[in-house]
């Protein structure tokens, strides 16, 4: 039992990562959690032919996989998986800038790995739904599966005002949620609010192109998507709306931003501030009075 332990230790000491945003990159990638679970959900949907899942059971999905996915890394990174979350912490000075590329690397191959577990699970299903070819749109389509494509009344426009408002509604919820200054969420029921509003986000939002809200999950399985066999018009399909998911929710990150802010969190660090400014009076008066007794 001894020689287990000290095998154990010795194996923690060689694989130990000392840098610390090299460990939060790794954490990242655990965004593969949300796509191995919210994807997944989407191959029974698709591959069953509504059999063994409807809209309803893909978005619990997908805000339980939020949920476990933001446990499981939050220790270490914070368990962002997604970038526009890291980004929208960057604009008001919460993380450092630098974090940005090599985190975005990372979120995106974990949604790559994602797709892949959830393309091995599913590959005889996959080839049985459409026996000799991948099809990316119209009938036995499977590429949907992976990334995020528009309904067929839904213009680039709209698309793209689509998901700046889902991804403002995420970001300017999350802010609530870790902003230390606003009603605090219980430790450690973070993950499970945030889960709550990525569901909420898919019921309300989901049916014009499925709410990707989040370029990591979008960019990393339709690549794999790519590579596996739906090919290039993976990107190209409906004027080239792989650019949506990927650009616009930084542009919503931006609006969530100014909302928490401008809307309550300024607000309250104003409050905050003026809370201080009377405890340190206070202090500077009780200790002149202390001071004018003891003279």
């Amino acid at each position: 039992m001894g020689n287990q332990r000290d095998m154990l230790e010795e194996l923690a000491g060689t694989f130990l990562i000392r840098h610390a945003l090299l460990r939060q990159a790794l954490a990242e990638c655990l965004t593969f959690i949300l796509v191995m679970f919210g994807c997944g959900a989407v191959a029974q949907l698709v591959l069953s032919r509504g059999s063994h899942g409807t809209f309803l059971t893909v978005n619990f999905a997908f805000g339980f996989a939020a949920t476990l996915g933001t446990l499981v890394s939050g220790q270490i990174s914070g368990g962002h998986l997604n970038p526009a979350v890291t980004f929208s912490l960057c604009l008001p000075g919460g993380e450092p800038w630098r974090k940005l590329p090599l985190i975005f690397f990372f979120q995106t191959l974990g949604a790559f790995l994602g797709a892949a577990i959830v393309f091995g699970m599913y590959i005889d299903a996959l080839w049985d739904c459409s026996p000799g070819e991948l099809i990316v749109v119209g009938t036995n389509a499977t590429a949907g599966i992976f990334a995020t494509y528009p309904s067929e009344h839904l213009t680039l426009v709209n698309g793209i005002f689509d998901q700046i408002i889902g991804t403002a509604a995420l970001i300017a919820c999350i802010l609530a949620i870790v902003d230390p200054n606003n009603n605090p969420v219980p430790r450690g029921l973070e993950p499970f609010t945030v889960g709550c509003v990525v569901l909420v986000i898919g019921l309300s939002m989901g049916f014009n192109s499925g709410y990707a809200v989040n370029p990591a999950r979008d960019l990393g399985p339709r690549i794999f998507a790519a590579l596996a066999g739906w090919g290039g018009e993976v990107f190209t399909r409906n004027t080239y709306w792989f650019f949506v998911p990927i650009c616009a929710p930084f542009l919503g990150a931006v609006v969530g931003v100014l909302i928490d802010q401008l809307m309550v969190g300024y607000h309250l660090e104003g409050e905050v501030k003026e809370k201080h400014k009377e405890e340190e009076k206070r202090f500077k008066l009780s200790s002149m009075t202390t001071n004018n007794k003891d003279a």
